[in-house]
């Protein structure tokens, strides 16, 4: 019977629930793994009995607080922002129990996230943009093609530097994706963005799962109900997202856009090739879009610069 059903049983077929029908991806399982891992030790330390099904449904609003108060504090205290996506995973986990396994746990939507204290403005880290990928490949709220889709637009936008117009232009005749992308931008401005494999990976994902016949000039990113996907589902699906993870209000769409050149400026890359990526018609526009620390753009620009 489910209610004798031990937790760790529980754990595994939500693990095997995300691999096979969420399709997450092996490293989110992982994370996922490690995080609900510890919060049923943690439990059945706390209570001192083997955990079943039933137990899960049970657990108060106090006790999840008090994992969240044990993870903040010994050797390895958790970040704010590590001890939200903690929890997001634990969300995830009581959402299965209910919705597969018939229980429940309301008093757990009580508990409220650490807040994350909002930075000046800036690019999102490669963690947190990384994060937005991974809680969108395994959105619980959505049938998988649509999790899916979400995960291969948001990785256009770090993985490309595309703009949300951009994304959303390309047709069905544009995929699979070759080595690289011929995108007309603002202006009229034409330009080739290379295409990384994660990138081809995640729109590969999208297209296998897709449940609508499309023609080759349609769009190829849909909506619900077959309709062209709009740049307002895309801006409120990394709102939700956020929100999960605890991420500032600065992540957002456009800023994995503006993430993508500042972690390529960060690696070495040189401002003129990312100028040419992103599009900008001059490279004072590209400086002070990436937003770098002034060392590293004089640098860049000193690497650039036809006179330097």
């Amino acid at each position: 019977m489910v209610e004798a059903l031990r937790a760790q049983e529980a754990q595994a077929a939500w693990l095997q629930h995300l691999a096979h029908e969420r399709r997450a991806s092996p490293r989110t399982i992982d994370a996922y793994r490690a995080c609900v891992t510890a919060y049923l030790s943690f439990l059945e330390r706390h209570r001192g009995e083997t955990l079943t099904v039933t137990g899960l449904g049970a657990v108060t609003a106090a006790e999840l607080r008090a994992y969240l108060a044990s993870r903040r504090g010994g050797e390895h205290p958790l970040a704010p922002r590590s001890l939200s996506q903690a929890l997001s995973a634990i969300r995830t986990f009581h959402r299965f129990l209910d919705r597969r396994l018939g229980t429940a746990n309301a008093a757990l939507t009580l508990v409220r996230g650490p807040r994350v204290k909002p930075g000046a403005p800036r690019p999102v880290s490669e963690d947190q943009a990384r994060g937005l990928l991974t809680e969108a490949a395994s959105d619980e709220d959505l049938p998988p093609w649509a999790a899916a889709r979400d995960e291969a637009v948001l990785t256009l936008l770090y993985g490309c530097g595309l703009r949300i117009s951009e994304a959303l232009s390309l047709k069905r005749a544009d995929a699979p994706l070759s080595e690289s992308l011929r995108i007309l931008g603002k202006g009229g401005k034409t330009r080739i963005a290379p295409v990384l494999p994660a990138v081809r990976e995640a729109v590969d994902g999208y297209l296998a799962a897709l449940p609508f016949a499309l023609g080759s000039d349609e769009p190829l990113f849909r909506a619900a109900r077959g309709g062209p996907l709009s740049p307002r589902h895309v801006q409120a699906t990394v709102q939700r997202l956020r929100g999960r993870l605890g991420l500032p209000e600065r992540a957002t769409p456009h800023a994995l856009r503006h993430s993508f050149a500042t972690h390529l400026l960060g690696a070495g890359a040189d401002l003129r090739s990312i100028q040419e990526l992103l599009g900008h018609a001059s490279l004072s526009t590209t400086q002070r879009y990436t937003a770098v620390d002034a060392a590293g753009l004089l640098s860049a620009y000193a690497k650039a610069h036809p006179h330097a």
